[in-house]
């Protein structure tokens, strides 16, 4: 069931997210890190919609902090604390995951998130599915952005190996015409946003 999947999707970040608390929280001046927010599913045997999900309520203005596409920049996400941090929970699940594994659509009020997706390298890593085309994690590689709390956590900019793996395949492959080379580095466009609301509680 897709509302399941669901629920194991945003669960699985919240694991993510409590780690990521973890090494970021001790730092000084790292201050408040963003929280995911845990999501219950609930079985209604004479409910004709057996399964359904419940969360917290977040009241407050919804913000989406991460890039689903190269058009949509939301200024709240770059100027804002908690986007800023956000961003960096994205940048430090990929290195984390040596890049296998990418939290996306993170968004909500404030630090609490909820409607997370995850994108997957490959298919079935780690025994997850991901909800999310694997482009959204090409995406985020071309376009993220380090920030302070990337600097904070010791994280690798990822624009300095983007460039490097360049110059290697340039240098490597000097008989091969530079379309091909080019085409490699074109991030694909993520097909289906992920439009999916349960108001059934």
């Amino acid at each position: 069931s897709v509302v399941i999947q669901e629920c194991y999707v945003q669960n699985t970040a919240r694991e993510y997210a409590k780690l990521y608390a973890a090494e970021a929280e001790p730092l000084e001046g790292f201050g408040e890190v963003p929280e995911i927010i845990q999501i219950f599913l609930i079985h209604r045997p004479t409910n004709n919609i057996p399964y359904a999900t419940v969360e917290e309520e977040l009241v407050g203005e919804f913000v989406k902090y991460s890039v689903k596409d190269g058009k949509e920049v939301n200024f709240l996400r770059r100027d804002s604390e908690a986007g800023q941090k956000c961003c960096t929970f994205q940048h430090w699940v990929y290195e984390k995951t040596n890049g296998n594994l990418l939290v996306t659509d993170l968004q909500g009020v404030g630090m609490k998130l909820t409607d997370v997706g995850i994108a997957t390298l490959a298919k079935g890593y780690k025994g997850f599915k991901g909800n999310c085309s694997f482009s959204f994690i090409e995406q985020f590689r071309a376009l993220h952005q380090c920030n302070v709390y990337c600097e904070m956590l010791g994280l690798k900019s990822l624009r300095t190996t983007h460039q490097k793996q360049r110059k290697a395949t340039s240098t490597k492959s000097k008989n091969l015409p530079n379309s091909s080379t080019v085409k490699k580095m074109v991030p694909k466009k993520a097909r289906e946003p992920r439009d999916f609301t349960y108001s059934e509680h």
